[in-house]
């Protein structure tokens, strides 16, 4: 009977045999679907696929415009980039990359979401073989993605942008967010590599400018809070009071897109209004 070391050798050569094998045929239809969850091992659909409608949202203007540009362009099979959404959280990076996708399905363009959650990230190359094998284009949203000190996950996805073995086919295009420019976090005690700090400091960047697109999302200003609840408001035919959503911000202390969301299910909630 192997030892506990025998063993754990045995899985890793099997985790490895069962990376590299041809990826199984998926039981769902990927030509059709507005969007997909993918699980590690096969992509199931998202229904509804019911994002906010890209023109609520407010205060990211130039993103939401450099974002749709990039994502129509790939929809109908352009030079288009891989895309970094980073910054401060409630924002609406996550937002917009779904959003855009809703929009260009709105407008005809045959394009498909598949959500992949960051802790199914070496399991990716199975979904390339899968996606690769359709004419659809497809854009593949992680979202919130970090990495612990010392993970190879930042140079396996490296490895997916460009020039890897397992590099995205040419249909797919990754979309990420981050709460980090760089994404990975950059320790002082890199600074302190006797060996050569500035080759650490290269190799967490390095990640980062495999994105050709890379946008800025930046803490709402208090007009932009208050114009973000104005639209949604309107929108969903509520009435609000200026001091009151401002001191709904106050006492969470932050002011964005998200925070101000939750202000408007507040308000229908006191109307006796329901949400979807």
């Amino acid at each position: 009977m192997p030892d506990s070391g025998d063993r754990h050798i045995l899985e890793r050569i099997a985790e490895a045999l069962e990376r590299i094998a041809p990826p199984a045929a998926s039981a769902v239809d990927l030509s059709s679907g507005d969007a997909f969850l993918w699980d590690g091992k096969s992509p199931k659909i998202i229904a509804p696929f019911d994002p906010v409608d890209i023109d609520l949202l407010t205060g990211i203007d130039s993103q939401k415009s450099r974002v749709l540009d990039n994502s129509s362009r790939h929809a109908k099979g352009h030079a288009a980039h891989d895309v970094l959404l980073w910054g401060s959280r409630g924002m609406g990076k996550s937002a917009l990359a779904k959003s855009v996708v809703r929009a260009l399905q709105v407008q005809g363009e045959d394009i498909a979401l598949i959500e992949v959650p960051s802790d199914h990230l070496e399991t990716l190359p199975a979904l390339f073989g899968l996606l690769a094998s359709t004419k659809r284009r497809f854009i593949i949203f992680i979202d919130d993605i970090g990495f612990s000190e010392g993970s190879s996950e930042p140079r396996i996805l490296r490895s997916m942008l460009e020039g890897g073995a397992s590099q995205r086919p040419a249909n797919v295009r990754l979309y990420v967010t981050s709460n980090r420019r760089h994404i990975v976090s950059r320790q002082m005690s890199e600074q302190d590599d006797p060996v050569n700090p500035r080759d650490a400091v290269d190799d967490q960047l390095a990640l980062s400018d495999r994105f050709g697109l890379r946008l800025g999302f930046h803490a709402a200003s208090q007009d932009d809070y208050l114009a973000i609840i104005a639209r949604y408001a309107h929108a969903r035919g509520l009435d609000y009071d200026r001091e009151d959503a401002l001191l709904w911000a106050k006492q969470r202390g932050s002011r964005s897109g998200r925070v101000a969301w939750q202000y408007i299910v507040e308000l229908a909630g006191r109307a006796n209004k329901f949400l979807a």
